[in-house]
């Protein structure tokens, strides 16, 4: 059981490249697996991907703010966000596989979506056809906005979500 007190947030530093690889490697290792290549071959492919992913991220969200989820003081996961005066980007977020399905996401959600009300803002956000997380998104009160080949681009707001009640606190975040 996951003690939500031990969760916090600080900005992602160049000391930790090798864990965000590790992260992202993992949310790509279901994929990768059904292709059959070998170590040398992953690794090439993934390492060329994390940094078009970075780059891609830098060039079109200059202004985003990317922070590491720590429990306990490690680092469990990732969360890229862009902000404006009218909504909240969820650019990215990512969490280590041991630590999915927990609840820790919607609780990175949800205080995003805290933050969004108190603001008067939009949340808004694109998923990945088959990713799991989609689901979580529409129990949270995202809705459909528009789809791509490769995404769907959702929205939330306090006015068209879905009613839910999760308790919780705010999520610390280090300096």
């Amino acid at each position: 059981m996951i003690d939500f007190s031990l969760l916090n947030y600080r900005a992602v530093s160049l000391q930790d490249e090798n864990f965000l690889f590790e992260l992202y490697a993992s949310t790509r290792a279901e994929e990768l697996d059904a292709w059959g290549w070998n170590q040398s071959q992953r690794e090439a492919f993934l390492q060329m991907q994390f940094k078009a992913q970075r780059w891609s991220y830098q060039m079109n969200f200059p202004k985003a703010e990317h922070q590491i989820v720590e429990y306990c003081d490690r680092p469990i996961g990732s969360i890229l966000v862009d902000r404006t005066l009218t909504e909240i980007l969820l650019v990215a977020i990512a969490l280590l596989p041991k630590y999915r399905n927990q609840g820790i996401g919607t609780r990175l959600i949800q205080t995003l979506l805290d933050e969004a009300t108190q603001n008067h803002q939009i949340v808004k956000l694109q998923v990945i056809w088959h990713n799991p997380a989609f689901h979580l998104y529409q129990r949270l009160g995202f809705y459909k906005t528009g789809h791509t080949a490769s995404h769907i681009q959702m929205e939330w707001q306090l006015s068209k979500a879905s009613s839910f009640n999760i308790s919780h606190k705010s999520i610390s975040s280090k300096s």
